[in-house]
């Protein structure tokens, strides 16, 4: 059998094409009537949060390349970098119009469950009187409005925030009552503009007489109450249309060598509010003349994304969409369970000091890592906790735990990744309220992030430090605990646990780079080991043993590592892939990926659990990690990826591995078309992977 890879230049799918396929796979959640509908305005929101981070970091960073003059280059997909910008502007402006088809269906549905969104014009006498006096009270003392015209300078805007523009003509019955002198001197049309604010809930319930629900848009009792801001002119308001912008969210350090890392990460935050400007949505009713004012003074180039929208934008706003009292048009509540033999009520160092145990959120609660850190944080044979932090919950547990533990006498050692997008202002408050504590932080690897989620507590135990910890795939954070699913392992396995202690000694002293028997560690040996294990599949499949992979991701987009699975799918090794997002892998492909089957699950949560299931002759290696295979995750962070040696465990994950590939609704198949095409039942019973795997865990609690 010939196993050369017979991948060519262009063999794989452009990621940035790929992922907007992902944000269509969310959209089509919108669009499932079988979604409950509060939520289908949920995904709506999710949707555009989606595409606005898109925009700020991927479609940017292609904007770059046009600007250092790289337009004509060839990415790894074939398409030259200036095409590539028109195309992703004409597939959005493609989804956007479906995402308003979409939202005009759900709106009319509420309608019928007596839901109304209703707009300044559409509010009867009483709910006129409530709006002026919300407006007077709760919006206006925060509203900022801005006179464009008197401006030598037009105002910067923020990054991917609302405002309205109005359009101001001047009134002759208000100069008559002002008796203005200087009528010819006055312009006949002026333009202003409105932030609209964000402290208020978009979202805002009015009064009803008629046992109906009615809800209206902060930016809609703006609009209602314009004659009133602009009263002290005289020009009168004739309309008022949306726009916002999209900012490059890149952060360029200050090269200072005087400052710390905090005060450089902290003035690229406030740098980014600056960041080039990459799109430009707007009303699409807008009329002409006020389009080309603000494209004039915007600074809109010509290769940057101009969308034309609806009425509104900032549709992320929706996943803040409020309930209202009706729980039937919302997911049914899905309590977490216990973990089988795990008791929450009971020291979790001395059960993990028996057996290794496994939590999968959110099927299984997320309350035993807390659980864990406050026992370390009590335990008079505690020493030290050391753990990793990227992405934390707003009044996070976690952090509470650690600083209780300093209080009582622990050394606490802390990495913070203070580089993790989009979360950096969260993460300097809260390593500055760490150290005000006493936690000791460590800042990790220059030109490294530190994405690795692992922590390790050092106990005395007979005059020897005995060490218990845990190593997860996903943040250590309580809110997205209950929306994304990550297995969290627990061990006290010695050697494991001696190895995340010398990552830890690695952050610190960043110039010991040790090496590892057990885990993979990013950047220095996750490539290898996952090609190592990858050849030995190639190696058994040629000897005619049996031969399998089965990975669990959120991103496949390494080229090398996809090159590396072609050549095994060639020498006959079985592949199933479940990658949520970004596929950069063409399956199916004849003489490069026949044995590759890939497909992607978009539901209630987010698939986010990373997995990996190497056959070995049916001896399988089971893993869980922190990284994907992306070049960044093997290259450019600071990843864990840990082996599974409890046998039950390894079983465990094999199974819901099996119960996440036997899905058949809201699983769709990764393509080189891109078409999102649903898994069809064949004459098979519907399989709902992720209730079925909340029966799967609630059947192992009855075992």
């Amino acid at each position: 059998m010939n196993t050369n890879i017979v991948a060519t230049k262009f063999s794989y799918l452009d990621r940035e094409k790929s992922w907007l396929s992902f944000n269509e796979r969310v959209l089509q959640e919108a669009a499932d009537s079988t979604v409950p509908l509060l939520e289908r305005l949920r995904f709506i929101g999710i949707f555009s949060n989606n595409l606005d981070e898109f925009f700020r970091v991927r479609y940017a960073s292609i904007r770059r390349m046009t600007l250092i003059g790289d337009g004509n280059r060839r990415l790894d997909s074939g398409i030259m970098v200036k095409n590539l910008l028109v195309q992703i502007t004409q597939r959005v402006i493609g989804l956007q119009n479906e995402s308003l088809r979409i939202l005009k269906q759900i709106e009319s549905q509420l309608e019928k469950e007596n839901i109304f969104i209703v707009n300044e014009r559409e509010i009867n006498d009483q709910q006129q009187a409530f709006v002026k006096d919300f407006f007077l009270h709760e919006v206006s003392p925060d509203l900022v409005t801005i006179i464009l015209s008197d401006l030598a300078k037009f105002p910067s805007l923020k990054d991917s925030h609302g405002y309205l523009v109005v359009k101001l003509v001047l009134d002759d019955d208000l100069l008559q009552q002002h008796n203005t002198k200087h009528k010819k001197k006055l312009q006949n049309t002026r333009y202003a503009i409105i932030e609209i604010p964000n402290i208020v809930n978009r979202f805002v319930e009015l009064p009803s007489t008629d046992g109906k629900k009615y809800i209206i848009m902060l930016d809609d009792i703006i609009r209602y109450n314009l004659d009133s801001i602009f009263d002290i002119f005289n020009y009168k308001a004739e309309s008022a249309y949306m726009i916002k912008v999209t900012r490059d969210a890149e952060l360029d350090f200050d090269t200072d060598l005087h400052k710390s890392f905090v005060e450089k990460i902290s003035s690229g935050v406030r740098d980014r509010r600056e960041g080039e400007v990459v799109r430009f949505v707007y009303d699409q009713e807008m009329d002409d003349l006020m389009l080309k004012f603000l494209l004039e003074n915007v600074e809109i180039e010509l290769n940057d994304s101009i969308i034309p929208g609806g009425r509104y934008h900032n549709r992320r706003d929706y996943m803040g969409f409020p309930n209202m009292g009706r729980q039937d048009l919302v997911y049914p509540k899905q309590t977490p369970l216990a973990v089988p033999g795990l008791n929450i009520e009971s020291s979790i160092i001395q059960q993990i000091q028996k057996k290794d145990y496994m939590v999968y959120t959110p099927y299984q609660s997320f309350s035993y890592l807390v659980k864990f850190l406050r026992e370390a944080a009590l335990d008079p044979q505690v020493l030290s906790i050391k753990i990793t932090l990227y992405r934390l919950a707003k009044n996070s547990q976690i952090i509470s735990s650690l600083i209780n533990a300093v209080k009582n006498g622990k050394k606490v050692i802390v990495q913070i990744e203070l580089q993790a997008r989009f979360d950096e202002a969260s993460n300097i408050f809260y390593s500055e309220l760490m150290q005000a504590e006493g936690v000791q932080l460590i800042f990790g690897v220059r030109g490294l992030k530190v994405h690795s989620k692992i922590c390790v507590v050092e106990r005395l135990e007979n005059k020897k430090v005995k060490r218990y910890g845990f190593i997860s795939s996903g943040n250590f954070n309580e809110s997205t605990a209950k929306i994304y699913t990550d297995v969290t392992l627990f061990t006290s396995h010695s050697q494991i646990m001696k190895e995340v202690d010398k990552l830890f000694e690695f952050l610190q002293v960043n110039y010991r780079v040790y090496k590892y028997k057990h885990l993979l560690v990013s950047p220095h040996y996750t490539r290898k080991g996952f090609s190592k294990l990858i050849e030995n599949e190639i190696l058994n499949a040629k000897k005619g043993l049996p031969a399998y992979i089965h990975l669990k991701m959120n991103s496949l987009s390494d080229k090398k590592m996809i090159d590396k699975l072609y050549e095994a799918s060639n020498a006959g090794v079985k592949i199933q892939l479940i990658v949520r997002g970004i596929c950069s892998l063409i399956p199916q492909e004849p003489g490069m990926s026949e044995n590759i089957e890939a497909i992607s699950i978009v539901d209630r949560f987010l698939e986010h659990s990373r997995v990996y299931i190497f056959c070995n002759n049916n001896d399988p290696k089971v893993f869980i990690s922190s990284a994907d295979f992306m070049t960044r995750n093997l290259d450019e962070r600071v990843e864990v990826t840990c082996p599974i040696y409890d046998e039950d465990i390894k079983q465990e994950l094999i199974e819901t591995f099996e119960i996440g590939w036997k899905g058949n609704y809201k699983t769709r198949i990764q393509s080189k078309d891109l078409s999102n095409k649903y898994r069809e039942y064949n004459g098979e019973d519907k399989f709902h992977s992720q209730n079925e795997m909340y029966k799967y865990y609630q059947k192992k609690l009855k075992n």
